[in-house]
């Protein structure tokens, strides 16, 4: 029972939610219902605790927005890759966002030696990542500290392999856009952190083995 009615509850929510914005702004919804446009593509993680246009303060409409265990952007996953191809292709984006979270429990998973089943192909990338980057992570003897590390590290390589795509690159040399950047995101304050990755110069690096732009 009680079940039931934490379901129905969510269409009491929903409609106090729509008659606010009504309230707020008439033709909230009709302009919005019209089409997208935005100008960032989020790359997720799929952490209940983290939503894209709250943290960003943005609006719905004003964010695209793909997410799965880790914030990961796998060579193989069709799934991200037709998010960023539509939205460097058709909706024409400014900025790819990676954006990771400390106290993330795909990371904290691919930390401990278990068999997780299903999780162990997917989760394998992120060991990968602490293998690259295996001298500096087994120099960090705190735990929770290796752990922020690694979520740091593993964003930078999720970013990296976005720029590594065609739509991507070629995008790029054409318009100036989209740029790529990672940020992480801190539970326990609200607070996001830029990076600061080099784009510039990481596509520059990247061009020389992944060049995908016949040029």
């Amino acid at each position: 029972m009680y079940s039931d009615e934490l379901y129905k509850n969510i269409f009491e929510a929903n409609k106090k939610w729509a008659d606010a914005k009504n309230a707020e702004d008439p033709d909230f919804f009709a302009h919005l219902a019209k089409a997208q446009n935005p100008d960032f593509l989020y790359i997720g993680c799929s952490d209940s605790r983290v939503h894209a246009n709250e943290i960003m303060g943005l609006q719905p409409g004003e964010v695209f927005v793909h997410r799965n265990i880790a914030n990961l952007v796998v060579n193989s996953d069709l799934n991200a890759l037709s998010v960023i191809n539509f939205g460097v292709e058709y909706l024409n984006v400014k900025y790819i966002i990676v954006c990771g979270h400390y106290n993330c429990g795909g990371i904290n998973a691919a930390m401990q030696p278990r068999d997780l089943g299903i999780l162990n192909p997917w989760l394998r990338n992120v060991r990968d990542v602490y293998r690259l980057h295996e001298k500096e992570l087994d120099a960090i003897t705190d735990l929770q500290a290796r752990h922020n590390r690694l979520v740091e590290l593993n964003v930078y390589e999720q970013s990296l392999n976005v720029i590594k795509t065609a739509e991507v690159q070629k995008s790029y040399l054409k318009t100036g856009y989209p740029r790529v950047a990672g940020w992480v995101y801190d539970l326990e304050n609200g607070m996001l952190i830029d990076l600061k990755i080099d784009f510039e110069k990481e596509l520059d690096r990247i061009r020389k083995i992944y060049n995908l732009t016949d040029k």
